[in-house]
């Protein structure tokens, strides 16, 4: 298993900041995102950690140690940007690359079988790369990526191009890799798949961490004391105007849904009390901001 930490790293290009003391703490067996609109410094911050760009100021560690160059075959890494030889065979690609990563050519073969297998792949094994649809290629290089077992992975955009169903196939097998004692980092603008699978996201803007911890706490810390109440009533819900604000209503599940917004001066037991002695509640739940709205919320341009 593998911790990493990235300790307030900087970067400059010519006269540009691409990160600005930038700090990750990335616990083992973890999936942790990171997260951030373009040109924030995502990459950068990836290409510094598998040693492909040098760090103007900063430290990485591994497991507490300072990162080494013979720490790079720990590392299994899936750019956003991704490219196969064309003309080669399938097969044959990748067993060079596996070797490349310092597989024997038999232990490669075995292993790859397994995989092309797993993902329904074995009538590619002959076939040349520029055959393939780009998902299958992908596909390729995903394997390719996870092959020698890596103790530290990092993903950047692997669902770029794949229909829901591969999409749904490579999140069950990142799952797996975590499961299986892999420290995984997750780069991506898919909110959605973050919610699903991270443990903890860090999110990056403008060169400069702005947000960092596990996803529920973040949530927790965004919440806007907002309660959604479906219920049964053939009136309108009244309520008092100075304790509590009707955001919504609208059908749900064959009944009514609110989204019901309390004052500093209300609890939601006191909204409960009101709403009870006018219909039958079906349910009763906080409304927590989905990972999409807090990312929006602090990359969107601030009002004056």
């Amino acid at each position: 298993m593998m911790t990493l930490q990235a300790n307030h790293i900087s970067k400059s290009f010519d006269n540009h900041k691409a990160l600005d003391d930038v700090t990750i703490q990335v616990p083992e067996q973890s999936i942790f995102g990171l997260l951030g609109p373009n040109g924030a410094g995502k990459t950068t911050l990836i290409r510094i950690i598998n040693m492909i760009a040098v760090k103007d100021q900063g430290e990485i560690l591994l497991n507490g140690k300072p990162m080494q160059p013979s720490d790079a075959s720990q590392i299994g890494y899936l750019p956003e940007e991704r490219g196969l030889y064309k003309k080669m065979k399938v097969g044959e690609q990748a067993v060079y690359l596996a070797r490349l990563k310092g597989m024997s050519k038999h232990d490669a073969t075995v292993k790859l079988k397994h995989w092309f297998g797993k993902f329904e792949m074995d009538s590619w094994w002959n076939r040349k790369v520029e055959e393939l649809s780009k998902g299958m290629q992908q596909k390729v290089q995903f394997i390719v990526t996870v092959l020698h077992q890596p103790k530290l992975l990092i993903f950047d955009e692997p669902f770029s191009g794949f229909d829901p169903i591969n999409v749904n196939l490579l999140k069950a097998e990142i799952i797996n890799l975590k499961n299986e004692g892999s420290t995984i980092i997750f780069s991506t603008h898919n909110m959605a798949s973050v919610e699903e699978i991270c443990d903890q996201i860090t999110l990056i803007h403008q060169s400069k961490n702005i947000l960092s911890g596990e996803i529920n706490d973040i949530k927790q810390r965004y919440k806007t004391q907002t309660y959604e109440v479906e219920y049964k009533s053939s009136k309108a819900l009244l309520l008092p105007e100075s304790l509590f604000h009707i955001v919504s209503t609208q059908p749900k599940n064959n009944h009514l849904a609110a989204h019901v917004k309390i004052s500093d001066n209300a609890t939601s037991n006191l909204l409960l009390q009101h709403l009870i002695q006018q219909a039958e509640i079906i349910n009763f739940q906080e409304v927590l901001p989905s990972l999409n709205d807090i990312f929006i919320r602090e990359v969107s341009p601030k009002q004056p």
